[in-house]
């Protein structure tokens, strides 16, 4: 499909140039996922977590191998810190003010669960809802990304914590005050 795209002559001719490196870096890339993909089909809490929609094998196990036994984290949000998706604090008197995400945990597994985040986002009302109220605020874009990222890790904990698959929070045809929220 791009080598059929009609380019002025600089822009087709670097096209040509990268579309062997591309082919290149896919047939590398190829045995690496499958690599990863057996290990997910083999990780009995990466396939668990599999089951949330957005959430593939990649994320999966990188969270599992990444939080280690869930029994650590006697909280949610005790997780939350640890993968740094909570905002740092500069309080001083009864001035208390929250700036960026603290960055403190894994950058790999925070740029996962940003990344299954948005694509969980288009598929599950509640956090597609939770991120498009926050997109449009003024300039919220980046900071709904990492809410939904930080709601999909407590997700995802939860599931870990009580060994039960994806189940959306509301269901259709159902009254919302008999069904819980998910978290």
């Amino acid at each position: 499909m791009l080598e059929q795209l009609s380019l002025p002559h600089w822009t087709a001719r670097r096209r040509d140039d990268l579309l062997p490196l591309l082919d290149e870096l896919e047939e590398k890339i190829a045995p690496l996922s499958q690599a990863v993909e057996q290990e997910a089909q083999a990780n009995p809490q990466a396939q668990l977590l599999c089951s949330h929609p957005g959430v593939g094998p990649i994320t999966a196990l990188a969270f599992v191998l990444t939080i280690g036994p869930v029994s650590r984290f006697e909280r949610s949000k005790n997780l939350a810190s640890y993968l740094g998706l909570i905002p740092k604090e500069d309080s001083s008197s009864n001035r208390r003010r929250l700036g960026h995400i603290s960055k403190q945990g894994n950058a790999l597994l925070r740029g996962l669960l940003v990344e299954a985040g948005q694509s969980a986002a288009r598929w599950e009302p509640d956090l597609k809802r939770a991120y498009q109220r926050l997109k449009h605020k003024k300039q919220y874009k980046g900071i709904a990304k990492v809410m939904v990222a930080r709601k999909l890790a407590i997700r995802l904990y939860w599931m870990l914590r009580n060994n039960q698959p994806y189940t959306p929070a509301r269901t259709q045809g159902s009254p919302s005050h008999l069904v819980g929220r998910g978290q």
